[in-house]
């Protein structure tokens, strides 16, 4: 298996930015995701915050894998849409900007039926996303959890001409209780980013647990070989948003000994 190129998910130390680099540089990371609703934020981003910033990560020599733009709803809900359609794409505009290609968010909710309206606006939301990632050089990756990889796939295959790319995040998968190995192998190629987490049923509590990265059911080794089987070369965030350091440590210890 060839070496992963593995970032940490910043936030997720609940450190200031300048601190945070800190600890990601001496960590040995060489790059890492940004929340572009709390540490940046696009719409509000002088050229003069942006040159701050990349010489921030220069410093430590890190690069940007991703930025994170966890939106309070999905594009599946009309209220206040085209305003949380206009804030991804400058989220988009930035990353790309910081030599990033991925924006990874929750696409929302997608119905079963294809004949649903709903699901037909969220089909017309992520086609001008697509065609706008294509234009500015950074894509939305739809982040798995919600719904299978196979519902996920479908939607996204509908659009030729625009692409959304998909942030594989196994853990949420898990939890939700859908397959892991199924939707690596409906959305193959589109899988541009993984978000390492890994989870448990607990079948007492009847619901889904987030666990450390190696001591749940997220198979890493099948995940990895599938996914360089197509070609992938992506990062690999480490990180979810209550993680603790000694946990991203072990996160990142796991994951590097894969690709020894």
């Amino acid at each position: 298996m060839a070496e992963l190129n593995l970032a940490i998910r910043i936030d997720s130390l609940g450190l200031p930015l300048k601190r945070a680099l800190d600890v990601a540089a001496q960590m040995g990371i060489r790059s890492v995701e940004l929340n572009a609703r709390r540490e940046i934020h696009p719409e509000s981003l002088t050229d003069t915050g942006l040159r701050h910033l990349k010489k921030l990560l220069d410093e430590r020599n890190l690069s940007v894998a991703s930025l994170r733009f966890q939106t309070r709803r999905g594009y599946d809900n009309p209220q206040d849409l085209q305003r949380r359609i206009e804030a991804t794409k400058a989220a988009m505009k930035l990353a790309y900007k910081l030599g990033s290609a991925a924006v990874i968010n929750s696409i929302g909710f997608v119905p079963d039926d294809e004949n649903d309206p709903r699901y037909e606006a969220l089909e017309a939301v992520l086609s001008d996303l697509g065609r706008y990632g294509a234009k500015v050089g950074a894509f939305l990756a739809a982040e798995t959890g919600a719904e299978t990889g196979e519902s996920l796939a479908t939607l996204l295959e509908k659009d030729e001409d625009g692409f959304v790319a998909v942030a594989l995040n196994p853990g949420r998968l898990i939890v939700n209780r859908h397959g892991v190995t199924e939707a690596v192998k409906a959305l193959k190629e589109r899988i541009q980013v993984v978000c390492a987490t890994d989870g448990v049923l607990d079948l007492a509590a009847g619901r889904g647990l987030h666990v450390p990265i190696g001591e749940g059911t997220a198979d890493f080794p099948q995940i990895f070989a599938t996914l360089e089987d197509v070609g992938f070369r992506g990062p690999c965030i480490v990180g979810r948003e209550d993680s603790s350091l000694p946990e991203l440590q072990q996160g990142v210890q796991y994951l590097g000994n894969l690709g020894m």
